[in-house]
Formats: structure tokens, C-alpha cells, sequence
């Protein structure tokens, strides 16, 4: 049994940010400042991730331009993985190149099957700025290169190509968030 606080569970959820928000697209900024506003931060990063039913969440996708991200998600095997990390820097990503389906809380109801390497290192730090290294293989990999591309202003269809691409396009152009988000590539 844990003993200790849920992460999320005293955090506020936050808007979440569409495809075709200027934020998505634009580099965050390293943190500088440890304090209890990024604290709070995380906290509310991990109660949206939660609400919207999500694997992982970085900043600028509810608005914050800061390079900070959350995740709750397994790997292959369904071991779970659960933290943050300020500061991530993708020190490798490795192995087979593998097409999975990858989503996004930013294009919701939206998913392609999007090339990813097996095996990934994340080094960062914690929100009190201790070191951190995490290493993920299958999904749990795909989860942490797509949080670090978020935080330099990737998305996911950004490594898609020819029909693939279309595909999710059109797909975009029909959601119904995305006239209101004014989505767009």
C-alpha cells in the first residue's frame, strides 16, 4: 500500500492547448527558478494529464512555455513508470525504429501509427533540481521522445509522412476542436 500524496490529486486541471496554438509550436525555456510556483506546476500538469486520460503531458500543452514534463505510463511489459522531469534533455534514442500508434492530448481523437526508436535516455532534473536519468524501451520510450519533441515544438505528425501525413490531416481538418483551436500544420 502507498503511503503518501497521489500525484495530481491536489493540483487544478488546466485548459489544454490544441494543435494550431502558436505555444505548441515554439521552443520552451529552460527552468531557472525551483521554487513552489513549479511545484504547483507539476502538480497541475499531472491532474490535466489524469483528467484527459493521458500517458504524458509537457508544458506549453496547457500554456506554460517551460521545459517540464509529466508522465503515468508502462512500457511493453506493463511496468508502470510514473514522474516528471525539469529540464529534459534526450541523451539517446536507440535500437529498432519501430511504426506504433502514437496520440496526443493536443490532437485529440487523433492517431498514426508514427516512427519511434525503441529505447530512449532522458537526463534532467526534479522540481527541487536533483539529477535525473530515466530510461525507457517500446511504449514508454515513444512516451518520452514524444514529450522532449512537445518541448521544442514538435508534434507527433511531424514525423509522418506521404499518406500517413494526408491521413492525419484530413483527420485534423474534421475535428471538432479544430476550427475553434484554428488547427493547423
Amino acid at each position: 500500500m502507498r503511503h503518501g500524496v497521489i500525484p495530481g490529486s491536489r493540483g487544478a486541471v488546466r485548459p489544454m492547448r490544441f494543435l494550431g496554438d502558436p505555444g505548441l509550436r515554439a521552443p520552451c525555456a529552460e527552468v531557472t527558478v525551483f521554487d513552489a510556483e513549479l511545484a504547483r506546476l507539476i502538480e497541475d500538469m499531472y491532474a490535466t494529464m489524469y483528467a484527459a486520460h493521458g500517458v504524458g503531458l509537457a508544458a506549453n500543452q496547457i500554456g506554460v512555455g517551460l521545459r517540464v514534463f509529466v508522465f503515468d505510463c508502462p512500457d511493453d511489459e506493463d511496468h508502470r513508470h510514473l514522474g516528471h522531469v525539469v529540464n529534459p534533455r534526450l541523451a539517446a534514442a536507440d535500437g529498432v525504429s519501430v511504426h506504433g500508434p502514437e496520440g496526443c492530448l493536443s490532437l485529440p481523437g487523433i492517431e498514426a501509427g508514427t516512427p519511434r526508436y525503441d529505447r530512449a535516455v532522458i537526463e534532467g532534473v526534479t522540481m527541487t533540481g536533483e539529477p535525473v536519468r530515466i530510461e525507457g524501451t517500446g511504449f514508454f520510450a515513444r512516451c518520452l521522445q514524444h514529450e522532449c519533441d512537445h518541448l521544442d515544438g514538435g508534434l507527433f505528425l511531424d514525423r509522418l509522412s506521404g499518406l500517413r501525413r494526408r491521413r492525419v490531416l484530413r483527420a485534423v481538418r474534421r475535428a471538432p476542436w479544430a476550427a475553434a483551436a484554428g488547427a493547423g500544420a
